[in-house]
């Protein structure tokens, strides 16, 4: 029985910054400037606004789906940080931010929330997949992603992402094992932010971490602190590098925790996870943490952070009311979408619409 488990150091969890915002591993530090430091707190501040603006604007009837992100801002702006404009990205439901940042606008996020056609049309240069509803779908898709690329001879990456209840889906398996045997430059990134929903992570699995399935498909695998912002951009920019470099895929697992439901479709969190629980958590809080790394050096303060919020508050604001002033959706666009050239049946069915 040891032997399943000999590899364990393998795959300690990288971590550079403590709770206390303290640096635990100076040998890490990423070269990042003073603005780059900064840039990367707004990004989770303001993240961390506009999901509690979402959060509200799906109560009132304005948004449609919507899964927060609260807790998982490290894991999401410190991997996305790392890619250039050419990289693809290939995100699944809850990985809003992450395209974003690549160039996607927010209205145009809200009109995929709100399920409108136009919300999948990803704007013209912009590396990206609409986000994928199918738990896990986007993993095989990434492989393939990465050998196109791999085989255009571009020096870019495909990146994707997923939780830990999309590690236990085939298709996880299916995309790993084949990046792995086509040498695929495509980082698989999983959000280990503990549930399933309401299905715990050991309940998914009898393997130590998530980090330790890539040996199987002969990848290179990482475990992270996922609510610490400088880890997650360092073994990413890492993996981004091999990956470019023509030594292969990356499994990173990040080590997160989700503060609020798994969607606004109705689940309550404290059905499945306790006070206790939140509490352990909530201490690590990847803002709570780069902000008292930043303050120590003198690079922050509350005044930056209130404009950075003032300005996601404006910014939801007008990107809603874009959203909403879109055209209605109608079924006739579904149909006419669906294909190039519509079947005689369906030209019969809206000639009819039509005339009534």
């Amino acid at each position: 029985m040891n032997k399943l488990h000999n590899n364990s150091s393998q795959f300690e969890t990288i971590q550079i910054i403590g709770e206390n915002g303290e640096v635990v591993n100076e040998g890490l530090l990423p070269d990042l400037s003073a603005s780059q430091l900064q840039q990367l707190m707004e990004r989770m501040v303001y993240i961390r606004t506009i999901d509690q603006r979402c959060i509200s604007l799906n109560r009132q009837g304005r948004l449609g789906f919507y899964a927060p992100v609260a807790g998982q801002e490290a894991s999401m702006i410190g991997t996305q940080y790392v890619l250039e404009k050419d990289d693809w990205i290939l995100p699944g439901y809850r990985d809003l931010p992450q395209i974003l940042f690549h160039g996607v606008p927010l209205s145009q996020l809200f009109l995929w929330s709100k399920g409108h056609y136009k919300g999948g049309e990803m704007p013209d240069g912009v590396n990206v997949t609409p986000p994928q509803i199918i738990i896990g779908a986007q993993i095989v898709q990434a492989a393939g992603v990465g050998l196109g690329l791999k085989k255009r001879k571009k020096k870019n990456v495909a990146i994707t992402y997923t939780g830990d209840g999309g590690s236990s889906q085939g298709d996880f398996y299916e995309g790993i094992n084949f990046a792995g045997v086509y040498n695929s430059p495509t980082i698989f990134v999983v959000q280990n932010n503990q549930f399933a929903i309401s299905t715990p992570f050991e309940k998914q699995t009898a393997a130590e971490s998530i980090a330790h399935k890539s040996v199987a498909a002969g990848i290179k695998g990482v475990r992270v602190d996922g609510m610490d912002i400088l880890a997650t951009y360092s073994v990413t920019k890492e993996a981004r590098e091999r990956a470019v470099s023509s030594n292969g895929p990356t499994l990173i697992e990040a080590v997160t925790y989700r503060y609020g439901p798994h969607s606004t479709s109705g689940d309550d969190p404290t059905i499945y996870r306790t006070k206790q629980l939140d509490l352990k958590w909530t201490k690590k809080d990847p803002i709570t943490r780069f902000r008292l790394f930043l303050e120590k050096q003198h690079l922050w303060t509350e005044d930056r952070e209130s404009q950075v919020i003032e300005q996601a508050k404006e910014d939801v604001k007008v990107a809603i009311k874009q959203a909403e002033s879109e055209k209605k959706q109608t079924v006739s666009n579904l149909i006419e979408n669906m294909f190039e050239e519509l079947p005689r049946n369906l030209v019969e069915q809206l000639e009819r619409e039509n005339c009534e």
